[in-house]
């Protein structure tokens, strides 16, 4: 595939995964958390609420647990004991069927309320949160299942898709979303794309992990450069290394 092509195409495409303990992506510096819960407390710390005006959840991409546990099997596992327990929500980001974000439910909450507040949808919202996302670990809402099992109404339902909290997936279902998270997206994928280009243009196509990490932000990356790391270390669009002297970067050719 002609590379330029394949740069547009892998920032919308996480690798199909393989199974096992195997460390291509890994992050084998080791100084990583131990325990999944742990990885998702500090990768949400990596996330830029001030550039969001505090306004979205702290969104983790589940593919960035994978830049730091070899086990993906463990991972999803964990994860989805977590979603299990009412502790984590799940998302589908749009922009790719691979992607997911991760949100703590607490903090899910705590902004969609937030953002409701003196707005005429937040009783359906109030609903939809203590009803659905409470006791549901779906990622999205036929019709029926919220008419039915959860009791809203066609008008609610449309509140709820005004909110932001439901987007529509096909006809008689919806998404389970982040309300204004659309410009998370855009960064997202932005900051991707100028993060795998700085590992390309380097010599051999390869770069050391902390010396890409001390760059500064630019107007084209606007997250924290790490956050970018274990998103494309995760995703495998670059191959994680350990050298003598530190992790080195080597970009993945399609």
């Amino acid at each position: 595939m002609n590379r330029k092509r394949a740069l547009i195409s892998d920032t919308f495409k996480v690798k199909k995964r393989r199974n096992g303990t195997e460390k291509f992506g890994a992050d084998d510096d080791g100084d990583g958390p131990t325990d999944v819960k742990s990885t998702l407390e500090y990768l949400r710390t990596l996330f830029p609420r001030k550039l969001f005006n505090d306004t979205l959840p702290q969104i983790v991409l589940k593919h960035q647990l994978y830049s730091i546990h070899h086990d993906k099997t463990l991972v999803d596992k964990e994860v989805s004991k977590l979603r299990e327990q009412g502790e984590l929500l799940m998302f589908q980001l749009g922009f790719d069927s691979d992607a997911f974000g991760l949100v703590f439910a607490s903090d899910y909450k705590a902004k969609v309320l937030a953002g409701e507040e003196g707005k005429v949808t937040r009783a359906a919202v109030e609903k939809f949160l203590e009803k659905a996302v409470s006791s549901c670990t779906d990622l999205s809402f036929s019709k029926d299942k919220m008419l039915k099992e959860f009791l809203f109404t066609d008008s609610e339902i449309t509140q709820l898709v005004k909110s932001g909290v439901l987007t529509v997936r096909d006809a008689g279902s919806w998404w389970l979303s982040i309300p204004n998270s659309g410009k998370f997206t855009k960064y997202f994928i932005q900051g991707r794309k100028a993060v795998l280009g700085m590992v390309k243009k380097s010599k051999y196509s390869e770069v050391m992990k902390a010396d890409i990490e001390e760059r500064p932000t630019t107007s084209q990356v606007k997250f924290h450069m790490k956050y970018h790391i274990h998103d494309i270390v995760g995703a495998e669009l670059v191959e994680s290394i350990p050298t003598t002297s530190g992790t080195l970067l080597r970009f993945v050719d399609s």
